[in-house]
This record gives structure tokens, C-alpha cells and sequence, in this order.
């Protein structure tokens, strides 16, 4: 009963407390369906009210500001208004640069209009038109009183740059109101502030500058004979030229100088001492002067006049007057100073002033260009205008200075190309004075004229600078690699078609080639030390022209061995020599020959030197006589008035031959030469044995060959003999006997 009891208790305390549990999850159940209907409510009502909120305030965001948008634009636009307004009442008071900068600000106010992004007014449009009209208006105005304050009067004529009608130039500066009720008229300052406040300041000095520079400024530098000339009347101030003869061909930078200065003098008093209002958005350059922006357009092309037309023809032309020179650089510096006064130039040293002070470099220069034109002229003038050089001729010039007791060489005797101390090699082989001498001949007087200027530029380098003497010394160089190029060209026809001036031509490169050896040599002490380590040398050019002059040569010799066959080939072969019309051929042939070797022993005559001459001559003469062998030893049949004939043709060559030779005028002395012909020709004796055999009979040629040992043998082969043997003489025994000891 006992444990009933407690049952009973327990569960008694234990159903409230599951009751209470059971109220709590059906609150709980209550809530969850509260917040659902709430969320529902949230989601559907207070949801649409916020978003309905949020539109409405940016709809009145928006409205504000396209009214902030509307008011700031009707702000400008009455800014605007404002400033056309203004900008009328300025410019018919004449009060041109306020006028000029209501213009801007107006300007300014539609360009911030302009650049409001969706929000395109119809009146911008008109606006801009109406800007426009006004601006072309007030640059109208401005034009106008422009054209009043600075009146140029230019030459009518088509030819305006000519001295005659430049003379007429003139420029007329106003300087106070014309008349008296015009008193408010404006001064420069405000006409040229106004255009430079609309930024049309630079189109207008432009053209100023142009006309300034094409009718006064350059006038001033070209014509010497042309001066400033100045005049003050009560309202106008005129600059305009006046005429005179002038003591030189060109006036000296100095006086130049002077009269540019005047004119800007003139400028900067009247015109262009104008401080400038620059447009709104170029503060940088405030405060710039008119006088400097003129400067800035014009001083380019005026330095370059100065340069090209006064300081080139200054430089001088010879190293001695190359100190007077200062005073012009001097001259120049003063110049540029004045122009920096007056605000024309800028601080830095200018084009002008640093050509001036190189007149080093431009001496040189000028000195190489006209030796360069000398050296042209020289060779292009005629190569037949020739002068007689001998062993001892030298290049006339004054001695060199002394180099100092240290250089044991002797200068006294500088003007002789070769001194005639005798010249010691290393292994003490003595050299005679003539080692190094020119055989006698004939030069173009111009090329002896082009080594006088070679010398003498070389001269002058040894007194230079060492700038100057290394352009000076490479001038020289020049000049001969320039005759190296030129001269065969130029000269191409004459020198193919003329015997005497491929010689003479011959003679000139030998000439240049024999004073380059020792060129360089003999100025090598004088010339600055930068050449002294061996550059100061011309021996490098000796081989080019010496295979210049034999190639020229060659190409002639060539020539005239090709006539000599082409006449020879005339002959009918020799062959069937008593036929009469046969020998007329071939003696008419070897009389051509005679006379064209005649003709060129004539031409070379005292123009090549003495053993070139009979060289060349000895060739030709071997040419022909080397042919007539070939052409008669190849006959196959030689009848004995056929051999008689052609032994009287061959005679008239032996004979007749050596006469040809005549390399000196003076008859008495050529002798020597035509006995020595043998030497030069090299088929001399086998013409002379062909001649024997040709008249002798069978037992004279056998003795004449002697075994293989006699004269006949040192010219001809066997098998040659035998074959002429053959031609002459009928088939016999003795023939056959004969025919056997020829072996």
C-alpha cells in the first residue's frame, strides 16, 4: 500500500509539469504563425511602401539636380549675354583689349556649355554664330587700325627683290592721333594686346615679319650700296632706304651689323615695345614682348642671310688674315648683345655667333673648296697644252722654314724635288741624285699647275691650326683622287682616239705618281704632330696611278697594232708575188704601215720620255715585222722572182724602219736611237736571217744553220727551215741532202 502511494504521488507531481510542457509547444506553435503572418504582412505591404520611398527620393535627387543643371546654365548663358553686352560697349569706345577679353569670357561660357554631357540646347547653336560674327567684327576693327599704325609702301614691280625696285620700300609707323577729335584713338599697345587676347597675334607679326624681312632686312644684307634711312615728322615716323655707291663688292659684317640694328633700334622704340597679354589659358609665357615674338619668327631666316651672304664672303682666304678676324667676331657678339637689349633675341648664344666663332673650321673649309674648284678647273681644261719637265725641274715654291737644328734635314734645297745630297740605304748601297729624277718629257701645263696647288696647300697647312692643316692635308688627297676619277673619264674620247694625248696623259699620272712618293715626306716635319705618326703620306695613291697612266697608255698601243695587222691583212698573203696586182697589194700595205709608224714617231715625239718612246715604237715595229715572217714562212710555194719580190719588200722594212724612230726634234741627235733599233725589236734578226734565206741557196742555208748552231738556228725551228726550204727550192736530191742536215 505503501509503494501505491509513492506511485500515486510521483505521478500526481509529474501531470502538471507534462501539462505545462504541452502549453508551452502550443505557444510556441502560436508564435511560429504570428511571425508567418507578420513576414507575409512585410512582404507585402511595408515591402511596396519602402520601394515607393526610395523612387519618390531619387525622383526629387534627379529633379534637384537638373535645377542646379538649369540654374548653372542660365547662369552662363546670362554670363554670356553679359559679356557680348559688354564687349559692344568696349569696342565702340575703342577699349579694344577689354573688349577683346569680354570676347574670351564669352568664348569660355560656351565652351562650358558646350561640354554639359545630355543636355543639348538649340541655342548653343546660335550662340556660337553669333561669337563667331562678332570675333571676325572686332579682328575687322583691329585690321583696320593695324593697317593705320604700320603702312608699308612696296615696289610695284613684278621683280620685287631686285635693288631697283627695293629701293622704293618703305615702312611708315604712326606714332601719335591723326586728328584731333580722333584723340581717343587707341595706341599700338591696345590694337596689339586685343589681337593678342584673341590669339591672332602670331598670323598678323607673321606676315609683318615676312614683309619686314623680304623688303628691308635682306635688302640691308644683299646690296651693299643700300642704306637705312630714317625720318621723324610731326605724327609719323618713316624708315625707308636710300642709295649709294658702295666702296666694295660686299660690305664687311660690321657695317651690316649696324644697319639691322638701326631698323630694329627703330622697331622697338615705335612698335614693339608692346608687353603682351597672352590669352587666358597661356599664363606660362607671361609677360613676353612683342619684340620677342617677332624674334622668334624672323631671327631663323635673317641669321641664315647674315651667314650665307655677309660672314661666308668675310672668312678669309689665306691663314695670315685670320687674326684681323676677331673684330668681326667681336662685331658679331655686340650684335647679338644689342638684339638681346631690345628683347629680339633670347639668352642663348645663337646660329650666327657660333658661326662666327669657328672661323677656324670655316677658314678650312673655304680653303679646301676652293682648292677642290681650282683642282676641277685644272682638270678639265685641255691636256695638249703641255710644258717640257727635266731631271731637274722642281715645283716652283719658296723654301720650307727650317723644321729646327733637331731634323737632320736640309731644307734650302726644299724647292728641288730631289736633294741632291746622295741618299744612304742600309746596306750602304749608294743611290745616285737620279734614283728618284723624272726622265725628261712632256705634262699638261694644268697638271703642273695642280701639283704648284697641291704644294702650295700644303704650305699653308704647315702655318694652320691643326684643324685647319688636317682638311687642308686631306684637301690634297682629294685633289688627286679626284684627277683619279675625273680625268680618264672627262677626257674618255679624246684619249682613245688621240695617240699624243694618251701619251701625254701617260706622262701626267707618271708625273703625280713620282711626286707622291716624296709629298708627304718632305712636309712631314711641318705638318701638325696628329699627322706626324706616318698619316701625312700620299704613297698609297702611287700604284693607282701608275696603272692609271700604263693602262691609258696600253689601251692606245692596243689600238694601233690593230691597224698595223688590218693593213697588213691586205697583202693577199704574200703569196704570188709575180702576179703584178699582188705585189701592188702587199707594197701598198707595207708602205701604210711605214707611215702610220712615221706619223706616230712624229706625235710621241719629244713628248714621251726617250725610253718609253722607242719601247713603244720598237713594239709596233715588231708587230709588223713579227706578221710578214709569219705570213711568208707559211707559203707552201715560192717561184725565184716570187722570193726576189718579196726580198725588195722586205728591205723597203729594213730600211725605211728605223727611220721612224725619232724621239728628239733635234734630227742629228736621233741617229743613236735608229742604230739601236735591234734592241727594241725583238724579231729584228730572225726578219734579217728570213732575207738571207730568201736569197741564198741550198749550201748558204745549210752553213747558215750550222748543226743547229749557226744565226739561222737562234731565230727559227727546224721544222720552219725546212718548210721554207720546201717552198723555194725544186725536189732534187741536193734538196733532199739538204733537208737531211737540218735537224
Amino acid at each position: 500500500g505503501e509503494v501505491c502511494n509513492m506511485i500515486n504521488k510521483k505521478y500526481n507531481e509529474f501531470l502538471p509539469s507534462m501539462q505545462s510542457a504541452e502549453d508551452l509547444v502550443s505557444q510556441v506553435d502560436g508564435l511560429t504563425s504570428n511571425i508567418d503572418l507578420l513576414k507575409a504582412g512585410i512582404e507585402n505591404e511595408v515591402q511596396r511602401d519602402l520601394n515607393v520611398a526610395v523612387a519618390e527620393f531619387s525622383e526629387l535627387k534627379q529633379q534637384l539636380e537638373r535645377d542646379t543643371l538649369v540654374l548653372s546654365v542660365l547662369k552662363k548663358l546670362q554670363e554670356f549675354d553679359r559679356a557680348i553686352k559688354e564687349y559692344n560697349t568696349a569696342l565702340l569706345e575703342k577699349k579694344y583689349v577689354i573688349a577683346a577679353q569680354q570676347l574670351e569670357k564669352a568664348r569660355s561660357n560656351l565652351k562650358t556649355l558646350e561640354s554639359r554631357k545630355g543636355f543639348e540646347l538649340k541655342i548653343l547653336k546660335a550662340l556660337g554664330t553669333e561669337l563667331t560674327v562678332q570675333t571676325q567684327n572686332m579682328l575687322y576693327h583691329l585690321g583696320e587700325e593695324w593697317q593705320k599704325l604700320a603702312v608699308w609702301k612696296l615696289p610695284p614691280s613684278k621683280d620685287s627683290s631686285s635693288l631697283e625696285s627695293v629701293v622704293h620700300s618703305e615702312l611708315q609707323l604712326r606714332m601719335v592721333p591723326l586728328k584731333e577729335e580722333d584723340v581717343a584713338a587707341p595706341p599700338v599697345a591696345a590694337v596689339l594686346q586685343a589681337f593678342a587676347v584673341l590669339g591672332e597675334l602670331h598670323t598678323k607679326l607673321k606676315i609683318f615679319g615676312q614683309l619686314l624681312l623680304k623688303f628691308i632686312l635682306k635688302p640691308l644684307i644683299l646690296y651693299p650700296s643700300l642704306q637705312p634711312r630714317t625720318e621723324e615728322q610731326s605724327d609719323v615716323f618713316i624708315l625707308s632706304f636710300k642709295s649709294e655707291k658702295p666702296s666694295l663688292d660686299y660690305s664687311s659684317p660690321m657695317e651690316v651689323f649696324e644697319k639691322i640694328k638701326l631698323v630694329f633700334e627703330v622697331l622697338h622704340k615705335y612698335l614693339l615695345n608692346v608687353p603682351l597679354e597672352q590669352p587666358a589659358e597661356d599664363k606660362k609665357e607671361h609677360g613676353v614682348t612683342l619684340a620677342e615674338l617677332l624674334g622668334d619668327m624672323i631671327w631663323e631666316e635673317l641669321s641664315d642671310c647674315l651667314i650665307q651672304n655677309c660672314l661666308v664672303n668675310s672668312i678669309p682666304t689665306n691663314s695670315s688674315k685670320l687674326q684681323q678676324y676677331i673684330e668681326v667676331i667681336k662685331s658679331t657678339e655686340e650684335f647679338e648683345k644689342a638684339l638681346k637689349d631690345m628683347q629680339f633675341l633670347k639668352g642663348d648664344t645663337t646660329e650666327l655667333l657660333k658661326y662666327a666663332r669657328n672661323v677656324n673650321s670655316h677658314f678650312a673649309n673655304k680653303k679646301c673648296q676652293d682648292v677642290i674648284v681650282a683642282a676641277r678647273n685644272l682638270m678639265t681644261s685641255e691636256i695638249h697644252n703641255t710644258v717640257k719637265i727635266t731631271p731637274d725641274s722642281g715645283v716652283a715654291l719658296p723654301g720650307l722654314p727650317d723644321p729646327g737644328a733637331g731634323h737632320h734635314l736640309k731644307t734650302q734645297k726644299t724647292s728641288n724635288l730631289v736633294h741632291n745630297d746622295v741618299v744612304n740605304l742600309e746596306n750602304e748601297t749608294k743611290l745616285s741624285q737620279y734614283t728618284f729624277a723624272l726622265p725628261t718629257c712632256r705634262i699638261s701645263s694644268s697638271v703642273e699647275k695642280l701639283m704648284e696647288l697641291a704644294y702650295q696647300t700644303l704650305l699653308e697647312a704647315t702655318t694652320s691650326t691643326d684643324q685647319c692643316s688636317i682638311q687642308l692635308f686631306y684637301s690634297v688627297r682629294n685633289i688627286f683622287q679626284l684627277f683619279y676619277d675625273v680625268v680618264p673619264t672627262y677626257h674618255k674620247e679624246n684619249l682613245q682616239k688621240l695617240p699624243q694625248l694618251a701619251a701625254i696623259h701617260h706622262n701626267n699620272c707618271m708625273y703625280i705618281a713620282h711626286h707622291l712618293l716624296t709629298l708627304g715626306h718632305q712636309f712631314r716635319y711641318h705638318l701638325s704632330n696628329i699627322l706626324c705618326d706616318g698619316a701625312a703620306t700620299f704613297v698609297d695613291l702611287v700604284p693607282g696611278f701608275r696603272r692609271l697612266g700604263m693602262e691609258c697608255f696600253l689601251a692606245q698601243m692596243r689600238v694601233q697594232k690593230g691597224e698595223i695587222l688590218e693593213r697588213l691583212s691586205s697583202a693577199r698573203n704574200f703569196s704570188n708575188m709575180d702576179d703584178e696586182e699582188n705585189y701592188c697589194a702587199a707594197n701598198k700595205a707595207i708602205r701604210q704601215v711605214l707611215h702610220q709608224l712615221k706619223r706616230l714617231g712624229k706625235v710621241w715625239q719629244d713628248v714621251l720620255p726617250v725610253n718609253v718612246y722607242c719601247k713603244a715604237m720598237g713594239t709596233l715595229l715588231n708587230t709588223a715585222l713579227s706578221e710578214i715572217v709569219t705570213r711568208i714562212a707559211a707559203l707552201e710555194d715560192i717561184s725565184a722572182e716570187d722570193a726576189d719580190r718579196l726580198y725588195s719588200l722586205c728591205r723597203i722594212m729594213v730600211e725605211e724602219g728605223p727611220q721612224v724612230f725619232t724621239p728628239l726634234p733635234e734630227e742629228d741627235k736621233n741617229k743613236k736611237y735608229q742604230e739601236e733599233v735591234p734592241v727594241y725589236v725583238q724579231k729584228w734578226m730572225m726578219f734579217k736571217e728570213l732575207m738571207i734565206i730568201l736569197q741564198a741557196n741550198l749550201q748558204e742555208i745549210v752553213d747558215q744553220w750550222a748543226d743547229g748552231k749557226g744565226p739561222l738556228a737562234a731565230e727559227f725551228s727546224a721544222a720552219e727551215v725546212k718548210s721554207l726550204i720546201r717552198a723555194l727550192f725544186q725536189n732534187t736530191e741536193r734538196r733532199a741532202a739538204a733537208l737531211a742536215k737540218i735537224k
